[in-house]
């Protein structure tokens, strides 16, 4: 039996088999991999999408907590910027390796089954299960915040921190919080992108482009949000400036970024390769027809 592969340097079925496994995954097969984690995602019931969401916007809200404690306990210089904002990936840490249900990865893991198949039904359900997590999302965001400024637990210099961290957040004007949250929506796209790739090393990779999330000062919805519910919550932030200034821009940012620039780009290199692969599938009727 021939090999798939022309191996010039493997000499035995053992090094043909370690070469085979250290080859990149190709697109295709890493676009069929998200495509059938949407099509699971899509088929959940709905309470364990809303509970999945409500429990990422709770633990996302370590991101904020992370960055707020580092900000307070690191001696204020050059590089406080630069190590403070680790923190930040805590929180994305903790839901993405918890496998809760964040809104901007949806934005790629969702949408795949759709590009692929791009009927009414398909945009529906993908549409339904947005609006759920990003609500669910929310919900747990707001409750997050609502225990950081009511409950005792955070000390007075780690209080000061979220504040600050917070109006920063939601200061932009709504041009460039919507710009700003591009690069977060295609950030976070490329992580679920890359996962099926690094399996068994998640974690620096989580950590690496969250950390960079932070440092480019780029805005993600759900992360922000918890910060805007915090001046929310203190009487800080009118709500018709949270909404119309923050979040609907940071929003429709975060959904350009991973959903129009970089899912359909990626669709785009791989469309030719999954429509020949459809057609091997099909009679040859039906080949012939397509052609």
């Amino acid at each position: 039996m021939t090999d798939h592969h022309d191996h010039l340097l493997a000499e035995d079925d053992d090094e043909r088999n370690a070469v085979d496994n250290a080859a990149a995954l190709p697109a295709k097969l890493v676009f069929e991999t998200i495509r059938l984690q949407g099509e699971e995602e899509l088929q959940r019931p709905m309470r364990a999408l809303w509970w999945a969401g409500v429990a990422a916007g709770l633990l996302i809200s370590f991101s904020v907590w992370g960055e707020a404690i580092l900000r307070a306990v690191l001696p204020d210089n050059g590089s406080r910027y630069i190590i403070e904002n680790a923190g930040y990936s805590l929180g994305f840490v903790l839901v993405i390796l918890g496998r809760m249900q964040l809104f901007t990865e949806n934005t790629i893991t969702t949408v795949v089954p759709v590009v692929q198949n791009p009927t009414r039904q398909s945009f529906l359900r993908t549409g339904r299960l947005w609006a759920v997590v990003l609500i669910a999302n929310l919900v747990g965001a707001f409750g997050a915040a609502a225990f950081m400024v009511f409950a005792p637990v955070l000390s007075e210099p780690v209080f000061k921190a979220v504040i600050a961290l917070s109006e920063h957040a939601t200061g932009m004007n709504w041009q460039e919080g919507l710009a700003r949250g591009i690069p977060a929506g295609v950030l976070i796209a490329a992580l679920v992108w890359m996962s099926p790739s690094v399996v068994g090393a998640q974690l620096p990779l989580i950590i690496l482009i969250t950390w960079f999330i932070a440092l480019g000062d780029f805005t993600h919805i759900v992360a922000g949000s918890v910060e805007m519910a915090f001046l929310l919550l203190l009487g800080e932030l009118p709500v018709t400036t949270a909404i119309f200034q923050f979040f609907l821009p940071v929003l429709l940012g975060n959904v350009i970024g991973g959903t129009v620039v970089f899912t359909l780009l990626t669709w785009a290199q791989i469309r030719h390769e999954v429509r020949l692969a459809k057609e091997r599938k099909l009679p040859y009727a039906a080949r012939n027809h397509l052609r």
